[in-house]
């Protein structure tokens, strides 16, 4: 099967491999999960996250490094941040060490489709969680499962970097003390109108602002945000309605590995000004360089709308480097499977 993918062409679409992880909750306690070939579920009609969104995910990348290993990139941020969503939408939480163990025995199971070193690819991990069972009330679901599936995926550039520009919306992707900080579909599926309103502009998504006053940024598209200062700072803003970027903290340490000051503070759309760089942050593209920003009708444009600024390739190359071990990984990030 492996034979017939082009490992350079590959896009960013469901590839069927050979196993998926899947655990289930019931009477307090998660069994010892298993994996198995199909990939499907099959749940009760009424199940709670069907009805009421109780269901939260995760999005994780394993690398082939330049020395022929298989890593995970922080595996224990992503199974931390699940917890915190888990406790915000009532399910139980995934310990760390057992999502660890599944996201290792699905790479493992999967290993002929973790692409080569060289070709950009990386084996896209999703973990899953969802309330099941019987559950017509609104009321936390009776039961659980706890999925990991896995598709490779390519490069996010083709033919490398390239900046895009994005356009501010009216909308809002989660409430001020909502769920914005939770990894639920719901915030997801709130972003797709204003997404499909950007690209039908000419724009590569929406900016969203603080919903509270819409006067600061809070995310870009389904990423973080962060701006380089013309002294040479990395910013990136703070707010109760941002998701908590693993890529972003990984690029705040990176800044300061650097030499660069790094801080999370408030983002004014009016202030753009200060910025030299800018650019989108997460686990697909790690890095989406950002060329200008319109808001009211006045575009901003950062270094510039056809190349990548320096600071912000530097930062890129050095934490690609760490997941692809070609750069020394001198906190720990990596988990080796294989």
């Amino acid at each position: 099967m492996t034979q017939n993918i082009d490992w350079k062409n590959l896009g960013f679409s469901y590839i069927k491999t050979n196993k998926m992880f899947v655990a289930h909750w019931k009477d307090g306690a998660w069994d010892e999960g298993k994996l198995v070939d199909e990939d499907t579920l099959t749940i009760h009609v009424s199940a709670a996250c069907l009805h009421y969104g109780q269901q939260a995910f995760e999005g994780m990348k394993a690398y082939r490094t330049k020395d022929d290993r298989i890593v995970l990139f922080r595996p224990d941020q992503n199974a931390e941040r699940l917890q915190r969503t888990a406790d915000r939408v009532m399910m139980p939480q995934v310990p760390t060490d057992f999502f660890v163990d599944a996201a290792k025995k699905v790479v493992l199971a999967n290993e002929e489709f973790v692409p080569p070193y060289g070709t950009g690819g990386s084996l896209y991990l999703r973990p899953l969680l969802i309330g099941v069972g019987a559950n017509l009330g609104v009321r936390p679901a009776p039961e659980y499962l706890f999925v990991i599936f896995v598709s490779p995926v390519g490069a996010y550039f083709k033919g490398g970097m390239k900046p895009v520009n994005f356009i501010t919306t009216k909308y809002d992707r989660a409430a001020a003390h909502g769920t914005g900080q939770a990894k639920v579909g719901g915030n997801y599926a709130a972003s797709l109108l204003a997404h499909e309103e950007a690209v039908e502009q000419g724009y590569a998504d929406a900016i969203y602002l603080d919903p509270l006053t819409h006067t600061k940024i809070d995310e870009v598209g389904a990423a973080n945000f962060f701006g380089i200062t013309k002294d040479g700072k990395f910013v990136t803003p703070i707010s109760s309605s941002i998701l908590p970027s693993i890529t972003k903290y990984s690029l705040l340490q990176v800044a300061k590995d650097l030499g660069m000051e790094a801080e999370e503070r408030e983002v004014h759309i009016d202030k753009l000004d200060e910025f030299a760089e800018a650019g989108a942050c997460g686990t697909a593209a790690v890095i989406s360089p950002i060329g200008a920003i319109t808001h009211n009708g006045e575009k901003h444009v950062f270094y510039s709308e056809t190349e990548v600024g320096p600071v912000t390739k530097k930062l890129y190359d050095h934490l690609t480097g760490i997941q692809f071990g070609e750069v020394e990984d001198v906190h720990g990030w990596t988990v080796e499977v294989k």
